[in-house]
């Protein structure tokens, strides 16, 4: 597996892994500040971005692409930030191979299944749209409008969109994505014993409701080194709505 992925700066390695429908360009702007002190790698995960496609995405999957990935770049560890969807891959990397993991951050994501309703509809509006009869990402826009409320979401979504010689296209795989949905939103294949010793940080949106208090026991079982941060005013994209409290809570941690 190529991951398409991104460089920036010098230091101690940090590997970002952005969530469902999203990218590495996504963390440009932190990525380019962070870059200030650590060398920022940002990854498009299998089926995203510019990330080949592939049949199938279980976590077990992707965090093997993580590791691989690494190995590609001569390193032997690195710190690991995951959000939502990467911070299950995130998880499920230092998991399965502790070794590989300097320092662990999970955004605004616990390790257990989520109802993929919300996710599926996306998907499906998103399939749903004839390319062939627009020419232009904003000609989209009013074509989702009406399953998709949320302009913001809608923004971040059709991001995915790129012109090719051949028309615009999907960037993101949405078939698979599709047919992969309930292991994407389930609990990562991890064994009950697994255990992650290292230094880890919950990083989670104030606003939210992914991480919840009944969700602690279990991510301290797997994490017992764990310390959770909340980012005041910020929901899920807590990077994208507070990115300076985000940027301060993680070089808090990574320091």
């Amino acid at each position: 597996m190529e991951l398409a992925f991104q460089d920036i700066g010098e230091g101690d390695p940090v590997v970002i892994i952005h969530g469902l429908f999203g990218a590495a360009k996504n963390w440009n702007s932190i990525a380019k500040q962070m870059a200030r002190r650590y060398r920022i790698l940002t990854v498009d995960l299998r089926n995203h971005g510019s990330s080949p496609w592939t049949d199938t995405m279980s976590y077990v999957e992707m965090a093997d692409d993580i590791a691989e990935f690494l190995d590609q770049r001569g390193l032997d560890q690195a710190n690991i930030v995951g959000h939502s969807m990467g911070g299950k891959v995130a998880m499920t990397l230092a998991l399965r191979q502790p070794e590989r993991v300097s320092k662990l951050c999970v955004a605004d994501i616990a390790p257990v299944k989520y109802p993929q309703s919300v996710f599926k509809s996306y998907i499906e509006k998103l399939q749903s749209v004839d390319l062939s009869s627009v020419s232009r990402r904003s000609q989209v826009d009013p074509l989702i409008s009406d399953a998709i409320e949320s302009r913001s979401v809608r923004a971040f979504l059709l991001g995915n969109l790129i012109s090719t010689d051949e028309g615009i296209k999907w960037q993101v795989n949405l078939d698979v994505l599709g047919r992969e949905l309930d292991s994407i939103v389930g609990v990562p294949a991890i064994r009950p014993d697994s255990k992650y010793e290292g230094e880890t940080l919950f990083l989670t949106g104030a606003q939210s409701d992914y991480v919840q208090s009944s969700h602690h026991q279990l991510i301290k079982h797997l994490f017992p080194k764990v310390k959770f941060h909340s980012i005041a005013e910020a929901g899920h994209w807590l990077h994208a709505e507070k990115p300076h409290e985000f940027m301060d809570a993680l070089n808090g941690f990574l320091s």
